[in-house]
């Protein structure tokens, strides 16, 4: 949602997005049971210090037409890629329309490959992926039912129930069963086995609109780059569902790379700039699919758990202190706390010691390579919101590192408060450099070492090579 943020388009998600009350996931053993236990989405149910901007919980198809509406470059649906073949000077990509049957080439510079954890791309490229790889086999079953009249004053994100879990996709009806896929599955009575997880009180009818059979992967790709392809995505990560984490990471990949293709395509940075996609993005989707993993492992021990419970006849404990209660969406280290260790990252000229994030925790700290934290310069205006397709240089000396700022490359500066400056880490002379990710490129304790300093620092990071 801060990515959002910069482009403009938060307010327009949150807006179709559910209420902020579904930030939240109830455990019960079926969905017309009462909670055994429950636990908050942190940063999604309530506004948290940390950030300017709360988390959405919403369904693909509310946010997908806002996503289109904004994009520069046309979409186009029911295209197959059928071949990609890389050039010394671009990619050219064959595509057949389904509908008429029509084929086309496409081509271009680069190609980023964001086409699924199945990735056709990924495939072609021959580049294989990590361990542990497939965890099973799921089934989505997209039903309607109204349900209001007996769980609307208990909304949540995500159930977890002994017998499967369910979202709503739209408050008002539709939603989404998911579980195991049985052995037989082509026989399955999904409308029975839908409403056996619903609880026999519940007096509901499933009515199924749609059943898919998907796997639940985890890996991550061996490379996340091939010349001018780059993955991204689930094509470069395939992240289980459980946490939420996945789309995080994937819309991440994109803003990472995209503004180091906008340097090489607009001539203010060198092709080798690229390299540092990979270098920054790959750490990032490991530590974010061991946790993700052991979230699945945790939800599978549970539900097993309380299924033989139920079999066995005894009753619902009152209260159920589950592993993760106070820490299963209480990740934002894992969102906020991502840290680059790159060519495209300068080393800070400071001693001074600071702590680091640690697990899902999250510590702001404006150490070189972490995300700037969010601080408020107005009572609507964050420190993040002077970023964009830009480098912003903040300092509490404007003046003097003005006489810097004659280069090539995008940049603006930023007067800094200084109430702010001692958190910053800086004296009253010192600068932060921030990528057009947000994320501190170059940190001066106090006043520039030459009158060079600043331009030799976004010439090292743009061509992410040492001067």
């Amino acid at each position: 949602m801060e990515i959002y943020r910069q482009l403009g388009l938060a307010a327009k998600i949150t807006a179709t997005a559910f209420p902020p009350e579904y930030g939240r996931i109830r455990f019960r053993d079926t969905l017309h049971d009462h909670d055994f236990a429950t636990a908050a989405m942190v940063g999604v149910n309530a506004p948290v210090p940390e950030s300017p901007v709360i988390g959405a919980v919403t369904s693909q198809d509310r946010l997908e037409p806002t996503l289109l509406a904004a994009a520069d470059a046309p979409a186009r649906f029911g295209v197959e890629l059928i071949d990609l073949t890389e050039g010394a000077e671009n990619v050219a990509a064959s595509l057949i329309d389904h509908q008429s049957g029509e084929e086309t080439r496409v081509r271009a510079r680069y190609a980023i490959a964001a086409d699924g954890a199945n990735s056709t791309v990924r495939q072609r490229l021959g580049i294989n992926t990590a361990s542990p790889g497939a965890m099973g086999g799921f089934t989505t079953v997209v039903f309607d039912a109204d349900l209001n009249r007996w769980r609307a004053h208990q909304p949540a994100g995500v159930y977890f129930t002994a017998h499967g879990s369910f979202a709503p996709l739209y408050p008002e009806g539709g939603w989404a069963w998911f579980a195991p896929t049985p052995q037989d599955a082509a026989r399955a009575d999904w409308p029975g086995l839908v409403s056996h997880a619903l609880g026999p009180k519940a007096d509901v009818r499933a009515e199924v609109l749609r059943v898919q059979h998907w796997v639940m992967n985890a890996f991550v790709a061996e490379r996340f780059r091939r010349g001018r392809i780059l993955l991204a995505g689930d094509a470069a990560h395939a992240i289980p569902i459980l946490g939420g984490l996945g789309m995080n990471a994937g819309i991440a990949d994109v803003h990472n790379v995209c503004w180091k293709l906008a340097g090489v395509l607009q001539g203010w940075a060198e092709p080798s700039l690229l390299e540092t996609y990979e270098t920054e993005r790959q750490p990032v989707a490991h530590r974010t699919l061991r946790q993700a993993v052991a979230n699945t492992q945790l939800m599978r021990d549970v539900q097993s758990r309380r299924r033989d419970q139920l079999r066995t006849g005894e009753a619902p404990p009152d209260h159920v202190e589950l592993p993760w209660s106070e820490r299963y969406f209480a990740q934002l280290g894992l969102v906020l706390g991502v840290t680059y260790d790159s060519a495209a990252v300068l080393t800070d000229d400071s001693a001074a010691p600071e702590p680091s994030e640690s697990g899902t925790d999250y510590v702001p700290t404006t150490r070189p390579g972490h995300r700037m934290p969010h601080l408020w310069l107005t009572p609507n205006r964050s420190m993040l919101d002077t970023f964009g397709e830009w480098f912003t240089l903040l300092t509490p000396d404007p003046t003097r590192w003005q006489q810097q700022a004659a280069t090539p490359r995008p940049l603006r500066i930023e007067p800094l408060p200084a109430e702010h400056t001692a958190f910053c880490g800086l004296g009253p002379r010192g600068a932060l450099l921030i990528r057009p990710d947000g994320h501190v490129g170059a940190r001066w304790h106090d006043r520039p070492r030459s009158d060079s300093t600043l331009c030799n620092a976004l010439t090292a990071i743009t061509r992410s090579t040492p001067l």
